[in-house]
């Protein structure tokens, strides 16, 4: 069942398998706050198998652009469109959060978010691939994040 992401109050819910729980939802949190505050969206968030065309999306970008496969389980999906941008979040048990942003105009903005949950080591998919850079946040302590541009059309 779909929720909005609370991030005044932070809840592990939908979360709770993931051994980086806390920071995960504060990462998730993060987000929210974020597209509330820029775009006044709620940012909602639906379990994984209820949504899998989401999944897919992502997944098939992944492995379309860059031949990566994560190995985590997926457990929340988001998926919306803002401000001529598709948006689609996976959140996943190991406490990665993978994001696509894809400008519905000819020429727009077009890329994939990884986001570490803080506590969490580098995925074995994406070490050695990306720099990771460091930024601090109130709600998910230290979050490291990389990014690639997406080349295709989807």
């Amino acid at each position: 069942m779909p929720h909005i992401v609370d991030f005044k109050n932070v809840s592990t819910v939908g979360l709770e398998s993931s051994p980086v729980a806390e920071a995960l939802a504060g990462l998730r949190a993060n987000e929210a706050r974020y597209y509330k505050n820029k775009y006044d969206h709620d940012f909602t968030v639906t379990p994984a198998e209820d949504d899998p065309a989401t999944l897919e999306y992502v997944t098939r970008i992944l492995s379309a652009e860059r031949n990566i496969v994560i190995s985590s389980k997926p457990l929340e999906v988001s998926s919306f469109e803002v401000d001529g941008l598709r948006m689609a979040y996976v959140f996943y048990e190991s406490g990665l959060s993978i994001n696509v942003m894809y400008g519905l105009d000819e020429g727009g903005k077009r890329a994939v978010g990884f986001k570490l949950s803080d506590g969490m080591d580098i995925p074995e998919e994406l070490a050695g691939s990306f720099k990771f850079a460091r930024q601090k946040s109130k709600l998910a302590g230290t979050i490291r994040g990389s990014y690639f541009v997406i080349k295709g059309e989807y």
